[in-house]
């Protein structure tokens, strides 16, 4: 797969907010955060999740098998993750500012960047959610549909449908946005929602989860739990 290199290691799940923010969870629920070099690319975090969201500003989110939520102050103090009220199954940040979860009924909520009063319920119903560092938010429910949030710009309808199916999501900035279906294939955004009917370019391999940055990166995990990062732009 000239698009992909592969990076040693075994994920259940990816996120990444940077080239340099890259932080995954096993199956076994340990974490692990890149360490900018493929040679001995993982170190192993204190803590047990089962999601992860990476932000572009270092920011941390996860939840944990229970949907109990954490946000990672290990560059803070000695505690690793603080926990935070709520119950979210999928979560993702873009920013300290721009974090998005859905709960296990599929109930959306944003963040209010207050602690004591977290959450805030969005209209609609997502299974998989992706925030980006510039406020860009786009989603998937249980039957695959695919949508981006417009609640910033008419909040009478919050969410604007996009032609496709996809399982998984993920969002890196308003023009990297790439996704899977429930077949495993992989797929880039045009930034076109109407492009010949189909907004979405197939990228060869196939994933169980992907990771889009802020700056670019892309990177996606397989079935095996075999780890890939995106390497289609740069010259062969």
């Amino acid at each position: 797969m000239a698009d992909w290199v592969k990076v040693a290691g075994s994920l259940s799940a990816i996120s990444a907010g940077s080239r340099t923010t890259v932080w995954g969870v096993n199956s076994a629920s340990a974490i692990y955060r890149y360490t900018n070099y493929d040679g001995s690319p993982w170190i192993n975090i204190p803590g047990a999740l089962s999601d992860i969201g990476a932000a572009s500003d270092g920011t941390v989110w996860g939840v944990n098998s229970g949907n109990q939520i954490y946000r990672y102050t290990g560059d803070q103090s000695t505690t690793n993750w603080l926990g935070i009220s709520g119950s979210l199954v999928r979560i993702d940040a873009g920013s300290r500012t721009n974090v998005w979860g859905v709960d296990s009924a599929g109930g959306i909520y944003r963040y209010t960047n207050h602690d004591a009063n977290p959450w805030l319920k969005i209209p609609g119903s997502l299974s998989d959610i992706g925030a980006a560092a510039d406020g860009t938010v786009w989603g998937v429910n249980s039957a695959n549909r695919v949508y981006r949030y417009t609640g910033d710009q008419d909040p009478s309808d919050p969410w604007a449908d996009v032609n496709g199916s996809l399982k998984r999501i993920a969002v890196g900035s308003r023009t990297n946005v790439w996704g899977v279906d429930p077949a495993g294939s992989i797929y880039r955004y045009t930034n076109n929602d109407a492009s010949g009917g189909n907004p979405w370019i197939k990228i060869p391999g196939t994933a169980t989860d992907i990771a889009a940055g802020a700056d670019g990166t892309v990177w996606h995990i397989n079935t095996s739990g075999d780890i890939y990062r995106y390497t289609g732009d740069q010259p062969s």
